[in-house]
């Protein structure tokens, strides 16, 4: 027996089909975007440079990352390009992050110079010159590939399968300092956006939310996870969106948009899809230490599919540390599976 479709479920029908399709397409840009930057670059490279820029999309490099300065890192520096070559790895940059993450992502890449004033040579090498770009595979439009940049207080990976899927994390962002104090940028909180919305959300909670969202009263001294390869959910989870006021899970969100808004707006648009997907009713808030500005604190948001920690304790509370990590899609590994089981067919 057939059934009719009403008018309302035909129009909400076609608005997905429409969304959908904006995606698709999305995507198709981001992950052109992304090859045809990616192979200007190269292009822009002498053979020496292309060697060290350049690994096997298969190496264990492309998941050997770190955010610390003193670590062995493999790429090519900012500081053996040439201006036109650094414009080219500045472009491939844009095309992963949104106007307001480019913004943030450089001024951290600035503050090693800030760094470098206050510690007077005192501490380990502080240098905007040291960020280093990597390609792993050979870009393409319609290949599987990706790109790395990293160094301290940064570390973005993209991962292109098939030319459009896009996987886009582990991706940290630090910041030291916090919040500078002295100078002319005195003022900058390069990563007040993600400290200021989960602070308005813990905030926002009331005493008996609180007993469940503050896991302790001390907040421990960096990320939980720090620069493990794969991840599992974290202990204790925290107060369930489920459990919150309309008007506080409202709040939440902008915690994740604060993060997924780094990205470009395909990327962003897919991890929040991802989120509603698993149920937005799963994920779940916690925090330890004071709720105060200017105190030592950490925050978490998990759900089903992914983690995302922040941390401010160093530095007396004016260093940051967040990431945010895909429980099945580091690294691309979720995209790799679905490809390699749709290519067995």
């Amino acid at each position: 027996m057939s059934r009719s479709i009403s008018p309302r479920a035909l129009v909400l029908l076609l608005l997905l089909a429409a969304f959908g399709g904006v995606l698709i397409q999305a995507q198709w840009s981001s992950g052109t975007a992304m090859a045809t930057a990616a192979e200007r670059f190269l292009a822009s490279l002498t053979p020496e440079q292309r060697k060290l820029t350049s690994f096997p999309f298969d190496s264990p490099e492309r998941s050997r990352w770190h955010f610390v300065p003193d670590f062995e890192r493999h790429g090519l520096p900012v500081k053996e390009m040439t201006q036109p070559q650094l414009k080219a790895a500045h472009e491939l940059l844009k095309t992963g992050l949104s106007d307001r993450g480019y913004t943030t992502y450089t001024q951290i890449m600035q503050l090693e110079s800030i760094l470098r004033e206050i510690e007077k040579g005192r501490g380990p090498l502080r240098d905007p010159e040291m960020y280093r770009f990597s390609i792993f595979g050979t870009p393409s439009a319609t290949g599987t590939w990706g790109w790395r940049v990293e160094f301290h207080h940064v570390s973005l990976h993209f991962s292109v399968v098939d030319g459009t899927a896009i996987a886009s994390t582990p991706s940290f962002a630090g910041a030291n300092p916090a919040e500078v104090r002295d100078g002319p940028r005195k003022g900058q909180r390069t990563l007040a956006a993600l400290e200021d919305t989960a602070r308005a959300l813990v905030s926002a909670l009331d005493a008996s939310q609180r007993k469940t969202a503050i896991f302790d009263g001390v907040a421990p001294r960096d990320i939980v996870t720090y620069n493990a390869s794969a991840v599992d959910p974290l202990s204790p989870a925290g107060l369930k969106a489920s459990d919150m006021t309309p008007a506080q899970r409202d709040l939440l969100m902008k915690v994740l948009d604060a993060y997924a808004g780094l990205m470009a707006a395909d990327i962003a648009t897919d991890r929040l899809r991802k989120i509603r997907n698993a149920g937005v009713e799963h994920v779940s808030f916690a925090w330890a230490g004071p709720i105060e500005r200017g105190q030592q604190h950490y925050y978490r948001v998990q759900g089903p599919t992914f983690l995302i920690e922040f941390d401010n304790t160093q530095g007396n509370g004016n260093h940051v540390h967040s990431v945010w990590r895909d429980f099945r899609g580091d690294f691309g590994r979720d995209l790799l599976r679905e490809h390699l089981s749709a290519s067995a067919h």
